[in-house]
């Protein structure tokens, strides 16, 4: 190490009321070596921390390391009077709380060790879940807001809190958090004049609103010396008797010994830096999640064909009577955040399920954009409505006529989307294999609502994504088709190397003939050798599998894949009619 290392200049610069995260309590060292020979190396960082309210901020500044660090007892306590003292109270004199914890303490003495946790009224207030090391915000898309580190034993040594959300709290409850922390950096040589640390000398100053010493010392100064042992016992015990009983204790019935030696010669010097700061953490007054208060950052919205845009401020009424019109890439891009989910409406119409607990009512346009009724954005929390106004667009197309049916006219089309077709047809399908021949028909069930996120047309955008469309239709379908039980059920001479495709195939032409059943599955092959394209881009049968899926490539690429989708439903629907029409 280096001079500026032990001397910690760098950190001593760097408060935490700018950082992100703010540590909550903290205890943490990285050893290396013994404590009293040359080589040997620590940094330890403590951190303590006790919110308060504004009328006992003048007693607040006067405490520091020694009154709130990790030093400080964290427990509740019965008074004899009946007085209780709650475990996230600060005292600071007896029964007079001045102050909370945020961060809990539970010694453990039974299993050994102790537990730090989190203030349950903070994890309420912000609604938040622990994911093993993490607490969680589900209705922001999960975002991490608090975390700990734990040790070897499992212990924890940090609780750290992202400040957005700690200032959101405070602010709620209009408490100021108060830090102190201490920071020890220690580093055992050989001897100064040979080490990095030539030219120091022990030192103490005021730094950067903080306190620094650097010591340097002899080891044998600090773990050498004298040291002397009493040993006392009582010698009027006779270990014969059945139930013996002790007098009192007097020099008759005692006897005693004692011995003293010195314990040294240790080499080397110690060279310690540490640094003691106290710090305010202070609110901004506002708080949107624990209060509600209004969001002040909220982004502007394209409202007319010119451009126009007004604030998402302005269109939060339900009355606005105001559409708003998005790249239909919205779709994809709320899916892939944790906790969002599709449902569809009728054949043009459907919602965005969002963690914050709305449902985002859209409409599909004739020029393949989603448009929404304003209203519906902008009561969206802050995070969601930003993420929709990278899509905003100019008006184009005019509203979803499926939308307006709804929203309008009260009568909502009698239309069905594609995407839900595509899943209600499989379940027929299986139930009728279950129903007649006592089989199952797939290997394994699948998340509905989670295969709804890559089986819709929103998932076409390129010919790329149009192939992968088709290989996750395969992967939903063919792939989870018991080849064991239909290889029973055909009587094809070569089942035995038949694929799932062919196998079910050969048991519809049982029924139909083989030209019928050929003709069925003409959409689902299609979609199969699509899938193949998707392995090979390159491949000039791509054109050849579209033309067999049935797809036309002169509309768009959602339009394609809302073909597809529906085409390979429709095979799947004639195979259960076909199959079952006389069961």
């Amino acid at each position: 190490m280096d001079k500026d290392w032990i001397l910690q200049q760098k950190e001593t610069r760097r408060t935490f009321s700018k950082s992100t995260w703010i540590p909550l309590r903290a205890s943490s060292d990285n050893e290396q070596g013994n404590v009293k020979y040359i080589g040997y190396m620590n940094e330890f960082f403590g951190c303590g921390s006790v919110a308060f309210p504004p009328e006992n901020r003048e007693v607040a500044e006067r405490l520091s390391w020694g009154d709130i660090g990790i030093s400080t007892t964290i427990a509740p306590y019965a008074y004899t009077d009946g007085y209780y003292s709650a475990i996230d109270e600060y005292e600071y004199n007896d029964k007079d709380p001045i102050g909370v914890h945020l961060v809990l303490e539970m010694p453990q003495p039974v299993v050994g060790g102790r537990q730090w946790i989190l203030n349950p009224d903070l994890i309420a207030a912000l609604r938040l879940i622990k994911e093993g090391e993490q607490w969680v915000r589900p209705e922001e898309n999960f975002v991490v807001v608090a975390r700990e580190v734990l040790d070897e034993k499992g212990e924890q040594r940090l609780i750290e809190i992202k400040r957005e959300y700690l200032l959101d709290y405070l602010a709620a409850r209009n408490l100021s958090l108060r830090l102190s922390y201490y920071r020890q950096r220690v580093e055992n040589v050989a001897s100064l004049e040979t080490s990095q640390y030539e030219n120091l000398d022990s030192h103490q100053e005021q730094r950067d609103g903080g306190r620094y010493e650097l010591l340097i010392r002899e080891i044998n100064d600090v773990f050498g010396g004298s040291w002397a042992m009493f040993r006392t016992w009582r010698t009027d015990i006779d270990e014969d008797e059945d139930a013996p009983v002790m007098g009192p204790e007097t020099d008759k019935n005692t006897d005693y010994e004692k011995s003293q030696g010195r314990k040294g010669g240790y080499e080397g010097v110690r060279v310690e830096g540490e640094f003691w700061r106290d710090e305010w953490i202070e609110h901004q007054g506002i708080s949107t999640r624990v209060r509600g208060d209004s969001e002040k950052s909220l982004p502007q919205f394209i409202v007319e064909t010119d451009g126009t845009r007004l604030a998402s401020a302005e269109l939060n009424n339900e009355d606005i009577g105001r559409w708003l019109w998005f790249r239909s890439s919205i779709v994809n891009e709320l899916l892939d955040l944790r906790g969002f989910s599709l449902k569809w409406y009728t054949a043009e119409t459907g919602c965005i399920i969002s963690t914050s607990g709305y449902s985002i009512h859209f409409g599909i346009n004739s020029s393949d954009l989603i448009t929404i009724y304003a209203y519906d954005v902008a009561r969206l929390p802050a995070w969601e409505q930003h993420i929709w106004a990278a899509h905003n667009v100019v008006p184009d197309g005019k509203v979803s006529s499926e939308l307006l049916d709804s929203q309008v006219k009260t009568q909502p089309a009698s239309t069905h989307a594609v995407e839900e077709l595509f899943f209600e047809v499989i379940d027929m399908l299986e139930g009728g294999f279950r129903e007649v021949f006592d089989v199952p028909l797939f290997t394994h069930d699948i998340n509905r609502a989670e295969a709804m996120k890559h089986i819709s047309r929103f998932a076409s955008k390129d010919q790329a994504s149009l192939l992968r469309l088709a290989k996750e239709l395969v992967r939903i379908f063919t792939d989870r088709l018991d080849v064991r039980e239909l290889r029973k059920l055909s009587t094809h001479p070569n089942k035995d190397k038949l694929g799932s495709n062919k196998l079910l195939e050969d048991v519809l032409a049982q029924k139909v003939g083989a030209d019928n059943a050929r003709k069925v599955f003409g959409s689902i092959a299609g979609a199969y050798d699509m899938r193949v394209g998707d392995a090979h881009p390159t491949s000039s049968k791509i054109g050849d599998a579209l033309k067999l899926a049935g797809i036309d490539d002169n509309n768009s690429y959602l339009r394609q894949g809302e073909q597809l989708i529906s085409n390979f439903g429709q095979s799947i629907w004639w195979i259960g009619k076909l199959l079952f029409k006389e069961a």
